[in-house]
């Protein structure tokens, strides 16, 4: 299937690795134009490099690289003094650690709040007037599982990434519908990433068990019966942004290989 965004540009956030990096791949691979951004600058540089290598890039797809903190001022100004106008954005932060909600201080919420809520706010304010004069725009907010089933150990994430999942889905139906702009959450269930085997390796330390023991039955707890990959991540947020999603917005998709137990 042709997606139809051959030759736009979209910035990917949090992607020198994981989900954002697969984010990445799948849209450069359908002849899109990256600008991929993270902190770590030996890492980010080692995602372009391998980008550019892919064999499936097709000719004439861009890859730059920004390495900043986006949720920082600073960071925005150096992403956007790069380039000013994307076609597509990809959100995506590191979720807040998990813990006791009553070891959470203020500066904790706030600092969940300011990457997971407020810094893709700031995003779609810097990027959305722009799609809308040009006819077309894509947001996609990688945002998580627990949005729609909440985990009692990760409070900062349910909490910063519920109150993004409200504004978006106000923003969503404004008059950016009719000008050919779309905003969706993309939420990720347990996929095969860093963050991942940091929560097992960290369970193993407390628990005692073995990460292979943890892991295996965080599996069967998956209809799915397996973690999710980066690829297959990268592939729906690619159709998301492509033409063909054009009548979907304000949405939250779920991907979790079925974890969910809801109807709805």
């Amino acid at each position: 299937m042709d997606l139809g965004i051959t030759g736009k540009w979209a910035l990917v956030c949090g992607a020198s690795k994981g989900l954002g990096l697969g984010c990445a791949q799948a849209l450069m691979r359908e002849g899109v134009n990256v600008l991929i951004v993270a902190r770590g600058a030996e890492v980010l540089q080692a995602a372009a490099a391998k980008l550019i290598a892919d064999s499936a890039r097709p000719a004439g797809a861009s890859v730059l690289f920004v390495a900043a903190d986006i949720t920082t001022v600073e960071g925005r100004a150096a992403v956007f003094a790069v380039r000013k106008d994307f076609d597509i954005v990809v959100t995506n932060a590191g979720g807040p650690p998990p813990g006791d909600f009553r070891d959470w201080d203020r500066d904790a919420w706030i600092k969940a709040v300011d990457a997971n809520m407020l810094t893709p706010i700031e995003l779609i304010k810097a990027t959305v007037d722009g799609m809308a004069a040009r006819g077309f725009g894509r947001i996609v907010n990688i945002t998580s599982s627990s949005v729609k089933a909440p985990i009692d150990t990760l409070g900062l994430s349910n909490g910063a990434r519920s109150g993004l999942t409200g504004f978006v889905a106000g923003v969503a139906r404004t008059k950016l519908a009719a000008q050919g702009v779309t905003l969706n959450n993309l939420l990720p269930g347990v996929f095969d990433t860093d963050r991942i085997k940091n929560m097992l390796q960290g369970a193993s330390e407390k628990t005692g068990q073995s990460v292979q023991s943890l892991a295996d039955a965080r599996r069967k707890n998956i209809p799915a019966q397996r973690f999710g990959t980066p690829e297959e991540f990268g592939a729906i947020c690619a159709f998301l942004c492509s033409t063909h999603a054009a009548y979907i917005t304000g949405q939250n998709v779920l991907a979790d290989g079925g974890a969910y137990p809801g109807t709805y």
